[in-house]
């Protein structure tokens, strides 16, 4: 379930993972929770802090984008070098021995970035204005990862998609997709979406066509494990959320930054 939690997303602004080791920057969010009386953040100040940290500027036509000097490009860059690394490392171990390396990605701010839509709803979300921005297709690229993607295709690494984007939104996924210079595996075998209408049997422990009961770390953990059922072991699996990594079936998982937005 996709939340609109900007304090509890303070947390993200200043401390990433990386395979398990959180990066420059770390700090306490500072504020309340359920079992507290303590203030939570300013979102007056966190939404400033949030734009300063993107870097965030509207180009000609209007759409705010990222800017490539930004902390933001910057700890992207560092979480990729590392992830380039222990990608070829995890290549040349595999060369023709047992099952083939794969590498998994969620979609919405692991690959597409959706900073546009945050800032022109002030970080409140609309199912259906969503829905009408991922059909546009249009969103930019998150900083490097279509390059990432490449060379892990270059090291013979198999990339899949792992994504809480409905079935109905394929074709707008896919298309976006392709416009940012990831033409990788988009075939129906290599991008899982949620299909709710006619769930896949390997979910059948929380999803059934009457009604779809599993968490996000249900779906995406029983995702990556149908994937290694086919003969693969997922060496890295990256996500924007916790929930995109937890649940287990991936030697290492990265997080990358996304302050506007939790999803449990």
């Amino acid at each position: 379930m996709r939340k609109r939690h900007l304090a509890a997303a303070t947390a993200t602004v200043a401390s990433l993972v990386l395979a398990g080791v959180v990066t420059a920057g770390s700090a306490d969010a500072g504020g309340a929770n359920d079992k507290s009386t303590a203030e939570p953040h300013n979102i007056g100040l966190l939404t400033k802090e949030i734009d300063s940290y993107y870097g965030a500027q509207q180009d000609a036509d209007g759409v705010w984008q990222a800017s490539p000097d930004s902390p933001y490009a910057q700890d992207l860059a560092r979480i990729e070098k590392g992830a380039k690394r222990q990608i070829a490392a995890a290549a040349k171990k595999h060369h023709g021995k047992g099952d083939k390396p794969a590498i998994v990605f969620d979609i919405d701010d692991t690959l597409l970035l959706s900073l546009d839509y945050e800032k022109k709803t002030n970080y409140v979300y609309n199912d259906a204005s969503w829905k009408e921005y991922v059909g546009k297709a249009d969103r930019p690229a998150v900083f490097g990862t279509p390059a990432l993607i490449r060379y892990a295709e270059s090291k013979g690494v198999e990339v899949f998609y792992n994504s809480g984007l409905g079935e109905t939104q394929r074709s707008g996924a896919v298309e976006n997709l392709k416009k940012v210079g990831i033409d990788v595996n988009l075939d129906v075998d290599h991008v899982f979406l949620k299909d709710k209408a006619d769930p896949p049997a390997y979910l059948a422990d929380c999803a059934t066509a009457a009604a779809w009961n599993c968490t996000t770390v249900q779906y995406k953990a029983g995702t990556r494990k149908h994937i290694e059922s086919r003969g693969y072991d997922i060496v890295g699996n990256f996500g924007d959320q916790y929930s995109d990594l937890e649940g287990g079936y991936a030697d290492r998982t990265y997080k990358l930054p996304n302050p506007t937005y939790y999803v449990d």
